[in-house]
């Protein structure tokens, strides 16, 4: 099969010929028909921050050489303990290698595709869609009536979190791009600031930053006295923790205040995946896709998503 591949971490991607995977006594083969381009995948293409080489992805070199995590596609095989999934099923989840014609997972990672929903829509949802689901409703305890400020709500983990917030009910203020405003608005936000123009001004109940550089005091001004932040992501920094540091902050800084400080590392599973499959289906949540990719051009994905251009989110199609 054809695969995107890198050897070591840093590498050119590749595509190569390489043996095709089968699927084990509780696995699935699914033919994959997109794959999701998310930050994630950039960290598994580089081992930055070094953290991600230390959290069991090879520490000297990746113990996977196939990229991707995100997929949707048709079950090809299953094994002989799979029992809520069969050949021909059409699924979304994540899985292991999934830039490449065919990828492993389990049933525990994979949900049924909505018929309304595209391939290429429903191999974003497992990470970015998930995150944002995890860090309102879970990590963010967001109730129905209270105020969201959503930092980075153009983008990935933003396009769906705007979307959650107003399905659970929620005052949602965006904050991205001028370029990014209309999508916003569409999407649910009934307020939007353009960060280029100004900073956000008040206090909410609940702050999602999805990937933005604020301090971790600016993010403090900006919640009530007893609103929650969730730290979902960070771009910047050093080689070793890359803005992670302010999810580490703010986890030690949490027992000593009435706020609630948190970073996120979200998992996708069935449960969750089959959550935001039900909102799919229904018409309340879609997946924004500003651009997809062939598999030959997956460099060229990873280089437009780090560009931040995206509105939205990025795929592979096969």
């Amino acid at each position: 099969m054809r695969a995107v591949v890198r050897r070591r971490y840093g590498d050119p991607l590749e595509i190569r010929e390489t043996p095709a995977p089968a699927a084990g006594p509780r696995e699935v083969l699914v033919e994959v028909r997109a794959a999701g381009v998310d930050q994630g995948v950039w960290h598994l293409a580089t081992g930055l921050p070094y953290a991600v080489r230390a959290a069991g992805f090879g520490l000297r070199r990746p113990r996977r050489p196939i990229l991707g995590l995100d997929l949707a596609g048709v079950v090809a095989a299953v094994g002989p303990e799979v029992t809520g999934l069969r050949v021909g099923d059409e699924v979304f989840g994540t899985g292991d290698g999934t830039f490449a014609e065919l990828a492993v997972s389990t049933e525990r990672r994979l949900a049924r595709k909505p018929e309304r929903i595209s391939f290429a829509q429903a191999a974003t949802v497992a990470g970015s869609g998930v995150a944002a689901l995890q860090g309102l409703r879970d990590a963010g305890r967001l109730r129905s009536g209270q105020r969201v400020l959503i930092l980075g709500a153009g983008g990935g983990v933003g396009s769906f979190a705007v979307q959650i917030a107003r399905i659970l009910g929620a005052e949602v203020t965006g904050v991205c791009s001028a370029a990014k405003a209309d999508l916003v608005r569409s999407l649910g936000a009934a307020h939007v600031v353009d960060y280029a123009t100004g900073e956000p001004t008040g206090r909410w109940d609940l702050v999602l930053d999805t990937g933005g550089g604020r301090t971790l005091r600016a993010l403090r001004h900006l919640l009530t006295p007893a609103g929650t932040l969730v730290i979902v992501g960070g771009e910047r920094g050093g080689r070793w923790l890359q803005g992670s540091d302010r999810q580490l902050r703010a986890g030690l800084l949490n027992g000593f205040t009435r706020q609630h400080l948190t970073g996120l590392l979200s998992k996708a599973t069935a449960p969750l995946l089959e959550t935001l499959a039900a909102w799919m289906a229904s018409g309340a949540l879609t997946p924004v896709v500003d651009r997809t990719f062939p598999l030959a051009e997956a460099a060229s994905a990873l280089d437009y998503l780090r560009a931040g251009h995206p509105r939205g989110k990025v795929a592979l199609t096969l």
